[in-house]
């Protein structure tokens, strides 16, 4: 199994599916922009796991090649909560080229490709923050377009729906019910 994760290396998600999967041997690559990749002891840790569960980890910042052969394209938020507006700008330049587009999802050549992201997504200029930075940056959508959101490609919803249950069934064996 090949999972493509584009956008913010050093972001939660993105260092956390990328120890999962080197945990049990799934071929991980993380596609961003070289200043935002992880720190080197991070990446030698992921390749040591990888290593021993057969997995493979590699950084890469060629969108193309990276998603090529890919089962799941899974990207994250640019903008997380709390964040400095001031590094709005910057971020966006960074992290436009690996936007999710119908295009990356081709490029994986596989017709059976799925699209993941744990929510909330920028994918239009329906929400207040859509509409705002569609506004000041002129783009209409951030880390994956309306048409691959609403795709077939698309499970977001149905990952998101087995996180729910994930969630409360830790709840249960933690506290005790």
């Amino acid at each position: 199994m090949v999972v493509a994760f584009l956008g913010d290396g050093r972001d939660n998600v993105a260092m956390s599916l990328a120890l999962g999967a080197a945990k049990v041997g799934i071929d991980f690559r993380l596609i961003s922009p070289t200043a935002l990749w992880p720190d080197q002891a991070f990446v030698d840790h992921a390749k040591s796991e990888a290593w021993k569960s057969g997995g493979k980890f590699a950084l890469m910042e060629h969108v193309g090649s990276g998603v090529l052969g890919a089962d799941f394209v899974y990207t994250d938020v640019w903008l997380s909560m709390g964040e400095s507006e001031s590094a709005w700008a910057e971020r966006i330049g960074l992290l436009s080229p690996f936007r999710v587009t119908a295009q990356v999802i081709e490029a994986t050549e596989n017709p059976y490709a799925k699209f993941m992201h744990c929510l909330p997504a920028f994918h239009d200029t329906e929400t207040g923050v859509g509409a705002r930075i569609a506004k000041e940056y002129g783009i209409d959508c951030m880390e994956v377009t309306d048409e691959v959101f609403e795709s077939h490609a698309s499970i977001v919803f149905d990952q998101a729906e087995n996180r729910m249950h994930t969630i409360k069934a830790l709840l249960v064996a933690t506290i005790g019910g």
